[in-house]
Protein backbone atom coordinates (compact mmCIF):
# COMPACT_ATOMS: atom_id res chain seq x y z
CA UNK A 1 0.00 0.00 0.00
CA UNK A 2 2.87 2.23 0.53
CA UNK A 3 3.68 3.14 -3.49
CA UNK A 4 -0.31 3.87 -3.32
CA UNK A 5 -0.20 6.24 -0.88
CA UNK A 6 2.68 7.71 -2.25
CA UNK A 7 1.43 8.07 -5.77
CA UNK A 8 -1.77 9.83 -4.05
CA UNK A 9 0.49 12.03 -2.36
CA UNK A 10 2.21 13.37 -5.23
CA UNK A 11 -1.06 13.78 -7.57
CA UNK A 12 -2.07 17.08 -8.32
CA UNK A 13 -5.22 17.59 -6.74
CA UNK A 14 -8.71 17.28 -8.00
CA UNK A 15 -10.33 19.87 -9.64
CA UNK A 16 -12.95 21.68 -7.83
CA UNK A 17 -16.42 21.26 -9.52
CA UNK A 18 -17.16 24.72 -10.30
CA UNK A 19 -15.77 28.17 -11.05
CA UNK A 20 -14.45 30.17 -8.26
CA UNK A 21 -16.91 32.00 -6.13
CA UNK A 22 -17.59 35.44 -7.02
CA UNK A 23 -15.86 34.93 -10.35
CA UNK A 24 -18.24 36.97 -12.45
CA UNK A 25 -17.54 39.63 -9.99
CA UNK A 26 -13.64 39.53 -10.11
CA UNK A 27 -13.73 39.54 -13.49
CA UNK A 28 -15.28 42.51 -13.64
CA UNK A 29 -13.21 44.99 -11.57
CA UNK A 30 -10.26 43.46 -13.19
CA UNK A 31 -11.55 44.13 -16.74
CA UNK A 32 -11.95 47.68 -15.14
CA UNK A 33 -8.92 47.79 -13.39
CA UNK A 34 -6.95 47.11 -16.75
CA UNK A 35 -8.95 48.86 -18.65
CA UNK A 36 -9.65 46.18 -21.43
CA UNK A 37 -13.34 47.06 -22.73
CA UNK A 38 -14.49 43.49 -23.32
CA UNK A 39 -13.70 40.23 -22.03
CA UNK A 40 -15.45 36.50 -23.34
CA UNK A 41 -14.62 33.39 -21.41
CA UNK A 42 -15.56 30.00 -21.35
CA UNK A 43 -14.93 27.32 -18.93
CA UNK A 44 -15.86 23.20 -19.51
CA UNK A 45 -15.78 20.93 -16.63
CA UNK A 46 -16.16 16.80 -17.42
CA UNK A 47 -17.19 17.81 -20.93
CA UNK A 48 -19.93 20.17 -19.70
CA UNK A 49 -19.74 23.93 -20.69
CA UNK A 50 -20.58 25.69 -17.30
CA UNK A 51 -19.29 29.52 -18.22
CA UNK A 52 -19.69 30.55 -21.67
CA UNK A 53 -20.28 34.66 -21.00
CA UNK A 54 -19.71 38.14 -22.09
CA UNK A 55 -18.20 41.43 -19.98
CA UNK A 56 -17.66 44.78 -20.73
CA UNK A 57 -18.29 46.17 -24.12
CA UNK A 58 -18.10 45.17 -27.96
CA UNK A 59 -16.16 49.02 -28.76
CA UNK A 60 -14.84 51.91 -26.31
CA UNK A 61 -17.77 54.68 -25.98
CA UNK A 62 -20.65 51.80 -26.88
CA UNK A 63 -23.41 50.66 -24.08
CA UNK A 64 -23.56 47.41 -26.53
CA UNK A 65 -22.30 44.57 -24.74
CA UNK A 66 -19.81 41.33 -25.23
CA UNK A 67 -22.81 38.70 -25.13
CA UNK A 68 -21.89 34.30 -25.03
CA UNK A 69 -22.10 34.89 -28.87
CA UNK A 70 -19.65 37.45 -29.57
CA UNK A 71 -16.71 36.67 -31.88
CA UNK A 72 -13.28 37.85 -31.05
CA UNK A 73 -10.23 37.25 -33.70
CA UNK A 74 -8.34 34.39 -31.73
CA UNK A 75 -4.84 34.77 -33.69
CA UNK A 76 -2.77 31.70 -33.13
CA UNK A 77 -5.01 29.99 -30.72
CA UNK A 78 -6.68 28.49 -34.40
CA UNK A 79 -3.45 26.79 -35.22
CA UNK A 80 -5.12 23.75 -33.01
CA UNK A 81 -7.96 24.15 -35.40
CA UNK A 82 -4.93 23.81 -39.01
CA UNK A 83 -3.76 20.80 -36.99
CA UNK A 84 -7.39 18.98 -36.74
CA UNK A 85 -8.29 20.04 -40.04
CA UNK A 86 -5.64 18.08 -41.23
CA UNK A 87 -6.58 15.34 -38.79
CA UNK A 88 -9.64 14.87 -40.94
CA UNK A 89 -7.39 14.16 -43.59
CA UNK A 90 -5.60 12.00 -41.63
CA UNK A 91 -8.54 9.70 -40.36
CA UNK A 92 -9.98 9.94 -43.73
CA UNK A 93 -6.25 8.07 -45.27
CA UNK A 94 -5.77 11.13 -47.60
CA UNK A 95 -2.46 12.08 -45.90
CA UNK A 96 -0.32 11.21 -42.74
CA UNK A 97 1.90 13.50 -40.50
CA UNK A 98 5.37 12.42 -41.60
CA UNK A 99 4.48 12.31 -45.83
CA UNK A 100 6.78 14.60 -47.36
CA UNK A 101 5.25 17.94 -48.38
CA UNK A 102 6.19 18.07 -51.97
CA UNK A 103 4.19 14.78 -51.93
CA UNK A 104 1.17 16.83 -51.75
CA UNK A 105 2.18 20.04 -52.32
CA UNK A 106 4.92 19.73 -55.37
CA UNK A 107 6.06 23.00 -56.00
CA UNK A 108 6.48 23.89 -52.00
CA UNK A 109 10.18 24.85 -51.47
CA UNK A 110 12.57 26.12 -48.59
CA UNK A 111 16.39 28.08 -49.15
CA UNK A 112 17.58 24.43 -48.66
CA UNK A 113 17.04 21.83 -51.11
CA UNK A 114 17.75 19.24 -48.79
CA UNK A 115 15.18 20.78 -46.25
CA UNK A 116 13.04 21.07 -49.28
CA UNK A 117 12.82 17.09 -50.01
CA UNK A 118 12.76 16.34 -46.16
CA UNK A 119 10.18 18.45 -44.46
CA UNK A 120 6.99 16.76 -43.73
CA UNK A 121 3.81 17.72 -42.67
CA UNK A 122 4.72 16.96 -39.10
CA UNK A 123 7.32 19.64 -39.42
CA UNK A 124 5.55 22.48 -40.49
CA UNK A 125 3.59 22.44 -37.15
CA UNK A 126 6.14 22.34 -34.79
CA UNK A 127 8.40 25.01 -34.95
CA UNK A 128 11.62 23.47 -36.21
CA UNK A 129 12.23 24.39 -39.61
CA UNK A 130 15.63 26.36 -38.82
CA UNK A 131 14.08 29.68 -39.87
CA UNK A 132 14.13 32.31 -37.22
CA UNK A 133 11.81 33.57 -35.13
CA UNK A 134 8.79 35.45 -36.95
CA UNK A 135 10.80 34.79 -39.97
CA UNK A 136 9.02 35.84 -43.14
CA UNK A 137 5.89 37.15 -40.97
CA UNK A 138 5.85 40.86 -43.09
CA UNK A 139 4.51 38.50 -45.85
CA UNK A 140 1.43 38.88 -44.19
CA UNK A 141 2.15 41.80 -40.79
CA UNK A 142 0.29 44.23 -40.98
CA UNK A 143 -1.48 42.93 -44.27
CA UNK A 144 -0.37 42.43 -47.68
CA UNK A 145 -1.48 41.83 -51.30
CA UNK A 146 0.29 38.45 -51.74
CA UNK A 147 -2.12 35.53 -52.10
CA UNK A 148 -1.38 32.35 -49.86
CA UNK A 149 -0.13 30.61 -53.07
CA UNK A 150 2.07 33.32 -53.91
CA UNK A 151 3.31 34.07 -50.00
CA UNK A 152 4.48 30.48 -49.93
CA UNK A 153 6.02 30.35 -53.04
CA UNK A 154 8.56 33.18 -51.97
CA UNK A 155 9.53 30.76 -48.57
CA UNK A 156 11.72 29.67 -51.09
CA UNK A 157 14.36 32.60 -50.75
CA UNK A 158 13.86 32.99 -46.47
CA UNK A 159 17.53 32.07 -45.40
CA UNK A 160 17.46 29.61 -42.27
CA UNK A 161 18.64 30.48 -38.65
CA UNK A 162 19.30 27.46 -37.91
CA UNK A 163 19.69 23.81 -39.00
CA UNK A 164 16.57 22.24 -39.68
CA UNK A 165 15.25 20.08 -36.53
CA UNK A 166 17.93 21.45 -34.43
CA UNK A 167 15.70 24.04 -32.33
CA UNK A 168 12.83 25.75 -31.25
CA UNK A 169 11.94 28.99 -33.26
CA UNK A 170 8.26 30.04 -33.40
CA UNK A 171 6.92 30.84 -36.77
CA UNK A 172 3.52 31.37 -38.59
CA UNK A 173 4.55 31.13 -42.26
CA UNK A 174 4.76 26.92 -42.27
CA UNK A 175 1.41 27.12 -41.14
CA UNK A 176 0.28 29.04 -44.24
CA UNK A 177 2.10 26.23 -46.16
CA UNK A 178 -0.28 23.80 -44.00
CA UNK A 179 -3.66 25.40 -45.72
CA UNK A 180 -2.74 25.62 -49.11
CA UNK A 181 -1.61 22.04 -48.38
CA UNK A 182 -5.30 21.49 -47.26
CA UNK A 183 -6.63 23.02 -50.19
CA UNK A 184 -3.94 21.04 -52.55
CA UNK A 185 -5.61 17.75 -51.10
CA UNK A 186 -9.36 18.88 -50.80
CA UNK A 187 -9.67 21.24 -53.75
CA UNK A 188 -11.76 23.35 -51.10
CA UNK A 189 -9.77 26.50 -49.40
CA UNK A 190 -9.14 25.95 -45.94
CA UNK A 191 -11.61 28.67 -45.00
CA UNK A 192 -13.99 26.52 -46.83
CA UNK A 193 -12.59 23.44 -45.31
CA UNK A 194 -12.47 24.47 -42.09
CA UNK A 195 -15.77 26.37 -41.95
CA UNK A 196 -17.36 22.13 -43.25
CA UNK A 197 -15.02 20.03 -41.66
CA UNK A 198 -14.57 21.38 -38.11
CA UNK A 199 -16.83 24.47 -36.91
CA UNK A 200 -20.31 22.75 -38.80
CA UNK A 201 -19.70 19.39 -37.26
CA UNK A 202 -18.57 20.88 -33.74
CA UNK A 203 -21.86 23.33 -33.73
CA UNK A 204 -20.05 26.20 -33.93
CA UNK A 205 -22.25 27.95 -35.41
CA UNK A 206 -21.18 31.42 -34.22
CA UNK A 207 -17.47 30.92 -35.55
CA UNK A 208 -16.00 32.42 -38.89
CA UNK A 209 -12.94 31.21 -40.93
CA UNK A 210 -13.25 34.50 -43.34
CA UNK A 211 -13.18 38.27 -43.08
CA UNK A 212 -17.02 38.30 -44.94
CA UNK A 213 -18.49 36.52 -42.78
CA UNK A 214 -16.46 38.22 -39.40
CA UNK A 215 -17.90 41.25 -40.94
CA UNK A 216 -21.28 40.61 -41.61
CA UNK A 217 -21.99 39.23 -37.64
CA UNK A 218 -23.35 41.89 -35.87
CA UNK A 219 -22.24 40.50 -32.53
CA UNK A 220 -18.41 40.71 -33.06
CA UNK A 221 -15.93 42.56 -30.90
CA UNK A 222 -14.04 45.74 -32.17
CA UNK A 223 -9.95 46.23 -31.54
CA UNK A 224 -8.08 48.50 -29.44
CA UNK A 225 -4.74 49.42 -28.49
CA UNK A 226 -3.16 51.80 -26.38
CA UNK A 227 -1.38 53.63 -28.85
CA UNK A 228 -1.07 57.28 -27.91
CA UNK A 229 2.07 57.03 -24.90
CA UNK A 230 5.14 56.86 -27.16
CA UNK A 231 5.77 53.15 -28.29
CA UNK A 232 2.20 50.83 -28.94
CA UNK A 233 1.36 49.26 -25.69
CA UNK A 234 2.04 53.09 -23.26
CA UNK A 235 -1.15 55.51 -23.21
CA UNK A 236 -4.34 55.38 -23.93
CA UNK A 237 -7.03 52.78 -25.30
CA UNK A 238 -8.19 53.77 -28.65
CA UNK A 239 -10.13 51.45 -31.17
CA UNK A 240 -8.41 50.64 -34.07
CA UNK A 241 -9.90 50.13 -37.94
CA UNK A 242 -11.17 46.94 -37.55
CA UNK A 243 -10.61 45.83 -41.63
CA UNK A 244 -6.98 46.92 -41.18
CA UNK A 245 -6.29 43.78 -39.77
CA UNK A 246 -3.56 41.22 -40.91
CA UNK A 247 -3.37 39.82 -44.65
CA UNK A 248 -5.79 36.04 -44.95
CA UNK A 249 -2.74 34.60 -46.78
CA UNK A 250 -1.69 33.29 -43.36
CA UNK A 251 -5.09 32.75 -41.98
CA UNK A 252 -4.19 29.24 -41.32
CA UNK A 253 -2.04 30.45 -38.79
CA UNK A 254 -4.36 32.14 -36.76
CA UNK A 255 -7.19 33.72 -38.42
CA UNK A 256 -10.39 32.92 -36.82
CA UNK A 257 -12.77 34.47 -35.04
CA UNK A 258 -14.99 32.31 -32.20
CA UNK A 259 -17.28 33.05 -29.80
CA UNK A 260 -17.13 31.96 -25.52
CA UNK A 261 -20.04 29.99 -26.50
CA UNK A 262 -18.45 28.20 -29.28
CA UNK A 263 -15.16 28.07 -27.43
CA UNK A 264 -16.73 26.35 -25.19
CA UNK A 265 -17.55 23.72 -27.41
CA UNK A 266 -14.05 23.57 -28.73
CA UNK A 267 -12.94 22.69 -25.76
CA UNK A 268 -15.33 20.17 -24.58
CA UNK A 269 -14.16 18.53 -28.45
CA UNK A 270 -10.38 18.22 -27.44
CA UNK A 271 -11.01 17.06 -23.79
CA UNK A 272 -13.10 14.39 -25.31
CA UNK A 273 -10.18 13.90 -27.56
CA UNK A 274 -12.27 14.63 -30.70
CA UNK A 275 -15.30 13.34 -29.50
CA UNK A 276 -18.54 14.89 -29.96
CA UNK A 277 -22.05 15.31 -27.88
CA UNK A 278 -24.07 12.78 -30.67
CA UNK A 279 -21.11 10.20 -30.09
CA UNK A 280 -19.45 11.30 -33.61
CA UNK A 281 -16.14 11.73 -34.04
CA UNK A 282 -14.48 15.03 -35.02
CA UNK A 283 -11.01 13.16 -35.27
CA UNK A 284 -10.13 10.08 -33.95
CA UNK A 285 -8.30 9.60 -30.23
CA UNK A 286 -5.20 8.33 -32.04
CA UNK A 287 -5.44 11.67 -33.67
CA UNK A 288 -5.78 13.92 -30.40
CA UNK A 289 -3.03 11.87 -28.87
CA UNK A 290 -0.69 13.03 -31.89
CA UNK A 291 -1.49 16.81 -31.23
CA UNK A 292 -0.71 16.97 -27.95
CA UNK A 293 2.46 14.41 -27.91
CA UNK A 294 5.78 16.67 -27.36
CA UNK A 295 7.40 17.11 -30.39
CA UNK A 296 10.11 20.19 -29.92
CA UNK A 297 11.60 21.07 -26.42
CA UNK A 298 11.25 24.90 -25.93
CA UNK A 299 13.89 27.07 -24.20
CA UNK A 300 12.60 28.41 -20.74
CA UNK A 301 13.53 32.00 -19.84
CA UNK A 302 13.87 33.10 -16.35
CA UNK A 303 10.97 34.65 -15.43
CA UNK A 304 10.97 37.77 -13.27
CA UNK A 305 11.09 37.02 -9.08
CA UNK A 306 7.05 38.23 -9.10
CA UNK A 307 6.36 35.22 -11.64
CA UNK A 308 8.70 32.62 -10.77
CA UNK A 309 5.91 30.14 -9.39
CA UNK A 310 4.82 30.25 -12.71
CA UNK A 311 7.59 28.93 -14.68
CA UNK A 312 7.12 25.69 -15.99
CA UNK A 313 10.20 22.75 -15.30
CA UNK A 314 9.45 21.54 -18.75
CA UNK A 315 7.68 23.03 -21.73
CA UNK A 316 7.84 21.41 -25.52
CA UNK A 317 5.49 22.36 -28.51
CA UNK A 318 3.07 19.49 -29.82
CA UNK A 319 0.91 19.95 -32.97
CA UNK A 320 -1.00 23.47 -32.45
CA UNK A 321 -0.53 23.16 -28.52
CA UNK A 322 2.25 24.09 -26.28
CA UNK A 323 2.19 21.03 -23.38
CA UNK A 324 3.96 21.63 -20.33
CA UNK A 325 3.73 21.58 -16.35
CA UNK A 326 2.15 24.18 -14.20
CA UNK A 327 2.48 22.60 -10.09
CA UNK A 328 2.76 18.92 -11.09
CA UNK A 329 -0.42 19.18 -13.59
CA UNK A 330 -0.39 18.45 -17.17
CA UNK A 331 -1.52 21.65 -18.66
CA UNK A 332 -1.99 22.00 -22.76
CA UNK A 333 -2.28 25.77 -23.64
CA UNK A 334 -1.93 28.17 -26.54
CA UNK A 335 -1.87 32.13 -26.64
CA UNK A 336 -3.23 34.10 -29.65
CA UNK A 337 -2.53 37.77 -30.51
CA UNK A 338 -3.40 39.45 -33.87
CA UNK A 339 -4.00 43.49 -34.16
CA UNK A 340 -6.42 44.51 -30.75
CA UNK A 341 -6.97 41.61 -29.54
CA UNK A 342 -5.74 38.53 -27.47
CA UNK A 343 -7.14 35.30 -26.56
CA UNK A 344 -5.88 31.67 -24.45
CA UNK A 345 -7.08 28.68 -24.83
CA UNK A 346 -6.13 26.03 -21.59
CA UNK A 347 -6.64 22.42 -21.22
CA UNK A 348 -6.34 20.83 -18.18
CA UNK A 349 -6.41 16.90 -19.03
CA UNK A 350 -6.09 15.17 -15.87
CA UNK A 351 -8.77 17.31 -13.97
CA UNK A 352 -11.10 17.03 -17.27
CA UNK A 353 -11.13 20.95 -17.21
CA UNK A 354 -10.62 23.71 -20.10
CA UNK A 355 -10.94 27.08 -20.53
CA UNK A 356 -10.80 30.41 -22.77
CA UNK A 357 -10.34 34.28 -22.35
CA UNK A 358 -11.08 36.50 -24.82
CA UNK A 359 -10.48 40.54 -24.86
CA UNK A 360 -10.55 42.74 -27.47
CA UNK A 361 -7.51 44.58 -26.53
CA UNK A 362 -3.59 44.05 -25.74
CA UNK A 363 -3.49 43.98 -22.33
CA UNK A 364 -2.49 40.55 -21.84
CA UNK A 365 -1.39 40.87 -18.63
CA UNK A 366 -4.75 40.29 -17.65
CA UNK A 367 -5.35 37.37 -19.26
CA UNK A 368 -1.93 35.89 -18.08
CA UNK A 369 -3.23 36.89 -14.72
CA UNK A 370 -6.43 35.17 -14.64
CA UNK A 371 -5.03 32.00 -16.35
CA UNK A 372 -3.24 31.64 -13.36
CA UNK A 373 -5.78 32.63 -11.06
CA UNK A 374 -7.96 29.73 -12.80
CA UNK A 375 -5.27 26.81 -13.01
CA UNK A 376 -4.45 27.54 -9.11
CA UNK A 377 -8.38 27.16 -8.55
CA UNK A 378 -8.94 24.08 -10.11
CA UNK A 379 -5.57 22.30 -8.76
CA UNK A 380 -6.82 23.62 -5.16
CA UNK A 381 -3.79 26.01 -4.60
CA UNK A 382 -4.31 29.41 -2.64
CA UNK A 383 -4.96 32.45 -4.79
CA UNK A 384 -1.47 33.94 -5.50
CA UNK A 385 -2.31 37.75 -6.85
CA UNK A 386 -1.32 36.50 -10.08
CA UNK A 387 -3.13 39.94 -12.02
CA UNK A 388 -1.36 42.20 -9.91
CA UNK A 389 1.77 40.60 -10.25
CA UNK A 390 1.41 40.39 -14.33
CA UNK A 391 0.16 43.96 -14.61
CA UNK A 392 3.71 44.82 -12.39
CA UNK A 393 5.66 42.83 -14.51
CA UNK A 394 4.20 44.42 -18.10
CA UNK A 395 4.20 47.61 -16.66
CA UNK A 396 7.93 47.76 -15.54
CA UNK A 397 8.27 46.35 -19.17
CA UNK A 398 6.58 49.15 -21.36
CA UNK A 399 8.18 51.60 -18.80
CA UNK A 400 11.80 50.53 -19.41
CA UNK A 401 10.70 50.04 -23.54
CA UNK A 402 10.14 53.56 -23.35
CA UNK A 403 13.06 54.93 -21.44
CA UNK A 404 15.21 52.99 -24.09
CA UNK A 405 13.27 54.24 -27.15
CA UNK A 406 13.81 57.59 -25.97
CA UNK A 407 17.18 57.25 -24.49
CA UNK A 408 18.16 56.17 -28.17
CA UNK A 409 16.01 59.12 -29.98
CA UNK A 410 17.53 61.73 -28.17
CA UNK A 411 20.79 61.24 -28.62
CA UNK A 412 21.44 60.69 -32.61
CA UNK A 413 25.27 61.10 -33.48
CA UNK A 414 25.28 64.23 -35.35
CA UNK A 415 26.23 63.26 -38.35
CA UNK A 416 25.10 62.70 -42.22
CA UNK A 417 23.49 62.16 -44.40
CA UNK A 418 26.37 60.60 -46.35
CA UNK A 419 24.89 61.77 -50.04
CA UNK A 420 22.44 64.48 -51.36
CA UNK A 421 19.00 63.05 -50.58
CA UNK A 422 18.04 62.22 -54.38
CA UNK A 423 21.11 59.37 -54.32
CA UNK A 424 18.77 57.37 -52.05
CA UNK A 425 16.08 57.45 -53.67
CA UNK A 426 15.31 54.52 -56.00
CA UNK A 427 13.34 50.83 -56.11
CA UNK A 428 14.88 48.24 -53.67
CA UNK A 429 14.23 44.41 -53.29
CA UNK A 430 14.40 41.86 -50.56
CA UNK A 431 14.06 38.37 -52.49
CA UNK A 432 11.35 37.12 -50.03
CA UNK A 433 9.76 40.38 -49.51
CA UNK A 434 9.72 42.06 -52.38
CA UNK A 435 10.16 46.16 -53.35
CA UNK A 436 10.35 49.39 -51.18
CA UNK A 437 10.12 52.56 -53.39
CA UNK A 438 12.20 55.46 -51.44
CA UNK A 439 11.08 58.93 -52.93
CA UNK A 440 12.21 62.20 -52.93
CA UNK A 441 9.55 64.60 -52.50
CA UNK A 442 10.36 68.35 -51.71
CA UNK A 443 13.08 68.46 -49.06
CA UNK A 444 12.71 64.68 -47.97
CA UNK A 445 12.28 61.29 -48.71
CA UNK A 446 9.48 59.13 -48.28
CA UNK A 447 9.37 55.03 -48.06
CA UNK A 448 7.02 52.48 -49.48
CA UNK A 449 6.50 49.14 -49.27
CA UNK A 450 4.69 47.99 -52.12
CA UNK A 451 3.88 43.86 -50.88
CA UNK A 452 2.13 45.85 -48.08
CA UNK A 453 -0.78 48.06 -49.15
CA UNK A 454 -0.93 51.37 -47.21
CA UNK A 455 3.00 50.74 -45.68
CA UNK A 456 3.92 54.48 -46.72
CA UNK A 457 5.17 57.43 -44.84
CA UNK A 458 8.34 59.67 -44.36
CA UNK A 459 12.13 58.95 -43.64
CA UNK A 460 13.04 61.30 -41.45
CA UNK A 461 17.10 61.92 -41.40
CA UNK A 462 18.23 60.41 -38.04
CA UNK A 463 22.49 59.85 -37.81
CA UNK A 464 24.76 58.77 -40.64
CA UNK A 465 23.22 57.08 -43.32
CA UNK A 466 19.51 55.99 -41.22
CA UNK A 467 16.41 57.32 -41.48
CA UNK A 468 13.10 56.70 -38.93
CA UNK A 469 10.10 55.98 -40.52
CA UNK A 470 7.19 58.15 -39.92
CA UNK A 471 4.62 55.90 -41.30
CA UNK A 472 1.07 57.43 -42.48
CA UNK A 473 -0.56 54.39 -40.36
CA UNK A 474 0.44 55.04 -37.10
CA UNK A 475 -0.69 51.78 -36.22
CA UNK A 476 2.30 50.20 -37.66
CA UNK A 477 5.96 49.56 -35.90
CA UNK A 478 8.40 52.15 -37.08
CA UNK A 479 11.78 51.08 -38.31
CA UNK A 480 15.18 52.61 -38.38
CA UNK A 481 16.44 52.20 -42.40
CA UNK A 482 19.95 52.28 -42.98
CA UNK A 483 21.01 52.76 -46.26
CA UNK A 484 24.80 51.24 -46.95
CA UNK A 485 26.91 52.82 -49.79
CA UNK A 486 29.89 50.97 -51.51
CA UNK A 487 33.37 52.47 -51.99
CA UNK A 488 32.06 54.59 -55.00
CA UNK A 489 29.41 56.37 -52.67
CA UNK A 490 26.62 54.92 -54.50
CA UNK A 491 23.38 52.75 -52.32
CA UNK A 492 24.40 48.74 -52.64
CA UNK A 493 21.94 48.10 -49.38
CA UNK A 494 19.29 49.05 -47.39
CA UNK A 495 18.68 47.27 -44.07
CA UNK A 496 16.27 47.70 -41.49
CA UNK A 497 15.53 47.25 -37.29
CA UNK A 498 12.16 47.97 -35.35
CA UNK A 499 12.41 51.24 -33.55
CA UNK A 500 10.75 50.29 -30.33
CA UNK A 501 12.47 47.57 -27.88
CA UNK A 502 9.28 45.74 -27.28
CA UNK A 503 7.84 45.72 -30.80
CA UNK A 504 5.96 42.49 -31.58
CA UNK A 505 8.65 40.03 -33.33
CA UNK A 506 6.27 39.42 -36.28
CA UNK A 507 7.92 43.13 -37.30
CA UNK A 508 10.77 41.34 -39.00
CA UNK A 509 12.52 44.26 -39.92
CA UNK A 510 15.80 42.76 -39.40
CA UNK A 511 15.38 39.62 -41.67
CA UNK A 512 15.11 41.76 -44.59
CA UNK A 513 18.10 42.92 -46.81
CA UNK A 514 17.52 45.08 -50.05
CA UNK A 515 19.42 45.72 -52.87
CA UNK A 516 18.67 48.40 -56.22
CA UNK A 517 16.46 47.20 -58.78
CA UNK A 518 18.42 48.14 -61.67
CA UNK A 519 16.80 50.18 -64.29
Amino acid sequence: MKPLLIALALAPAVAHAAPPPDFDARVEALRQEVGVPGIGIAIVEQGQTVLAKGYGVKRLGSADPVTPHTIFPTGSTGKAVTVAALATLVDQGKIAWDDKVIDHLPGFQMWDSWVTREMTIRDLLVHRSGLGLGAGDLLFVPRSNLSRAEAVRRLRYIKPATSFRSGYAYDNVLYMVAGQLIQEVTGQTWEAYVKNHIFKPAGMADSVSDDPDRFASADRAQPHARMDGGLRGAGRQEMLDERDGLARNAAPAGGLAVSPADMGKWLAVQLGQGRLPDGRELFSPEQAREMWRPETLMPIDARPAELAASQPKFQSYALGWIVQDYRGAQIVQHGGSVFGFQTVVVLMPEQDVGFSIQINSEDGELIQGLMYELLDHYLGQPAQGWPARFRAVKAKKVADGLAAFKVGAASPAGSGPSLPLARYAGTYRDPWYGDIVVAQEGKGLTIDFRSTPRMGGKLEHFQYDSFLTRFEDRTIEPAYVTFGLDAEGRVERVTMKPASPIADFSYDYRDLLFTPVKP
